[in-house]
């Protein structure tokens, strides 16, 4: 084992506390607005703009916002993805002291991922992949071929946690070691137990 591969969302992030104000800047109802959002999104993840994504959720209620409110809906919603889970980043924090090679494979469009390179535990990761920049979502398997040729690792080597039970099980199908994410505490427990942290 050398590489520990994290997914982004739910797992180093918090869940998004946005999609409220997000309704409200549209002046729609925030369970239909969630409900868009999330249809639009896969889409989104794939490669979609920032601008076609905007406007596929509006036109669920018939509206098509100017570039101004789609600049402002993007940066909105970027903010609300990066409120980040203290345990997790002392997690990754602790792997890298310990010389874990370490990389992010997420679900998330291109300008998302430009803002997490910004971001200061970014560091910490050899690699950020995101699916916006290669056209392909998990669990499509392409996208851990991907990851692998990015690494320069073999299948076997990675170990990757994520949120999602169908984003493990295509990993697994991949050749990775992969884990549902059950926490900081729990994931902790199994790197300890596959000799790559102390507890």
């Amino acid at each position: 084992m050398k590489w520990v591969v994290f997914d982004y969302g739910e797992v180093i992030s918090e869940p998004t506390p946005a999609l409220p104000a997000l309704a409200g800047m549209l002046g729609v109802d925030a369970d239909e607005f969630a409900r868009a959002y999330y249809a639009e999104r896969v889409a989104y993840d794939r490669g979609c703009t920032d601008l076609e994504f905007w406007h596929a959720v509006a036109a669920h209620f018939g509206a098509a916002p100017d570039d101004s409110l789609v600049n402002a809906l993007t940066g909105h919603d970027i903010v609300g993805w990066l409120h980040i889970d203290a345990e997790a980043v002392q997690l990754i924090e602790d792997l890298d002291r310990a010389g874990v090679p370490l990389a992010v494979l997420s679900n998330a469009p291109s300008s998302f991922g430009r803002a997490v390179e910004q971001q200061p535990w970014a560091g910490h990761f050899q690699h950020l992949v995101f699916s916006g920049d290669l056209e392909v979502v998990k669990p499509d398997e392409a996208i851990y071929r991907a990851l692998l040729d990015v690494l320069g690792a073999r299948p076997a080597e990675c170990l990757f946690f994520d949120d999602r039970q169908d984003n493990v099980d295509a990993a697994i199908r991949a050749g990775l070691h992969a884990s549902i994410w059950q926490g900081a505490a729990a994931a902790r427990r199994e790197l300890a137990a596959r000799g790559l942290l102390t507890l």
